[in-house]
């Protein structure tokens, strides 16, 4: 192995291969004199060797060692690893390093001097600096804006609070402290809840993923109801704390519900009064029609058209009512956990107009329509009355009727398409309304509950109806279901 590495140093000089190390390398004698100087050591200080080589090594101005550097110091351990200092570059800037010192020995374990490797870090130092600046400064920054935030939290009504990873409570409004008293940094669930440990459905593992979460709690203290929004604060040295706002909502609440209690009363006190009035309606209507049937040629013109006109007050009546029961039927029902095809519902809607198609000779085209999670039974009403608003209003003009759908970004959309003499302008919004028709459709018959139903369908799923004009002349009625593209 010897006679190895004897032939490797005479074909690669030791010299040679220290030129070679990509660090700075010196040696000095005993004098300190230096004895041997690398190109590394020229390119991190800006001396050649044929300057350095015979001079002093303090010609470089080291700080902090200088003169004392420790190398020959029989106190200081050797080697000496990983110090830092400073050198005088030729060109006069000072030029950061970090060294290893050790001393040399001869074969006869004589001290003949030392070595030292270092490495440039200089600009490591700056980005260092920088970098720790940077940090100063937003830091001074996030705690300006903590205060500018603590002021506008204690202007707040609204209780609000900040605590820490640790569920420890740093902070409380006014309004919050007025309510709870001092802080006494003690855990939000103790102070907020009552409990002897975390919440279940703490939501402090979402915030520190930066998400926002929105509770209703009920607060003990107070047992008022509350919505409760956490967010997350970020700190200057990576940490999250939770900010909570919480909006009492005890009232609001209290608003909804009795609100729900009126409409499902309305809706009640509508279907008992159409059902009441909808039954002395037969037999009004059945012996208008048997009078007609058996008397008619026994009796006057004048009397003629006076039972011809209660059967068809009647009729109207009857058809009123039952638009009323259908809007008044009309509440929240559950969606499907399987989408609806349209495609198949529009059938069994055509199926139940062919007598009113086939009498007004109209034409309807549909495309491919997208399913939907609404209920079945609504997505009868909803296209029912929408075809019957068609054949009753436009398929006169043109018989054409178009049915077309499509899955948009974030939503389905339906369309219904005719050519007839279209809606004014002025009458967009307040065809939707109950009882309100146009004033160009006066002369057909209609309750004005069809498009009102449709409409209160529509706002039950979270969407969107509307009319506009179909070009070359028509109405196009569109219906925007959001939050069904992923269906």
């Amino acid at each position: 192995m010897d006679s190895q590495l004897d032939r490797f140093f005479k074909a690669y000089p030791l010299e040679k291969l220290m030129q070679t190390i990509p660090t700075g390398l010196f040696m000095v004698n005993i004098d300190m004199e230096i004895v041997y100087w690398n190109d590394e050591a020229e390119r991190i200080t800006g001396y050649p060797a044929t300057e350095a080589v015979g001079r002093h090594c303090s010609f470089l101005e080291g700080t902090p060692c200088d003169k004392h550097c420790g190398l020959f110091g029989v106190n200081v351990p050797k080697p000496i690893t990983g110090i830092g200092c400073s050198v005088l570059h030729r060109d006069g800037h000072r030029v950061e390093l970090t060294k290893n010192i050790d001393l040399l020995y001869d074969t006869e374990g004589e001290m003949i001097g030392g070595i030292e490797a270092f490495v440039d870090i200089t600009r490591l130092k700056e980005l260092q600096q920088n970098l720790k600046e940077e940090v100063e400064e937003r830091t001074v920054e996030l705690e300006h804006e903590q205060r500018n935030l603590s002021a506008v939290l204690d202007g707040m009504t609204d209780l609000a609070y900040i605590c820490t990873e640790d569920f420890e409570l740093i902070f409380m409004n006014r309004a919050m402290q007025e309510l709870y008293g001092e802080l006494n940094n003690r855990k939000c669930y103790e102070v907020m809840h009552g409990l002897p440990r975390v919440c279940d459905d703490c939501p402090l593992p979402q915030i520190k993923k930066g998400e926002n979460v929105s509770q209703e709690r009920q607060l003990p203290i107070s047992g008022r109801t509350y919505e409760i929004i956490h967010s997350p604060l970020f700190q200057a040295d990576g940490r999250v704390r939770k900010l909570g706002v919480c909006r009492d909502i005890t009232e609001r609440l209290r608003y909804e519900a009795e609100l729900k209690q009126a409409n499902a009363d309305l809706d009640a006190f509508v279907s008992t009064v159409s059902h009441d009035l909808r039954s002395p309606l037969t037999p009004l209507i059945g012996f208008s029609e048997f009078l007609l049937e058996q008397y008619s040629s026994k009796l006057d013109e004048t009397a003629v058209s006076c039972l011809q006109e209660i059967e068809t007050t009647g009729r109207r009546m009857q058809a009123l009512l039952e638009d009323l029961l259908t809007l008044a039927r009309v509440g929240e029902v559950a969606r499907p956990t399987k989408p609806v095809s349209v495609n198949r519902v529009l059938d069994e809607v055509r199926q139940e107009l062919a007598v009113q198609i086939l009498r007004k000779k109209a034409r309807i085209e549909v495309t491919d329509l997208p399913s939907l999670r609404v209920p079945e039974s609504l997505l009868l009403d909803l296209l029912r009355n929408l075809l019957r608003n068609a054949l009753a209003y436009a398929v006169d003009t043109n018989p054409l009727i178009e049915v077309c759908g499509e899955r948009l970004h974030g939503r389905v959309q339906l369309r219904v398409i005719d050519h007839g003499p279209g809606v004014q302008q002025d009458e967009k919004d307040q065809i939707f309304e109950p009882f309100q028709r146009g004033r160009d459709v006066k002369h057909v018959a209609g309750t004005g509950i069809g498009l009102a139903t449709v409409r209160k369908i529509v706002r039950l799923y979270a969407g969107k109806v509307r009319v506009t004009e179909t070009r070359g002349g028509g109405a196009t009625f569109i219906i925007d279901f959001f939050g069904e593209s992923d269906v």
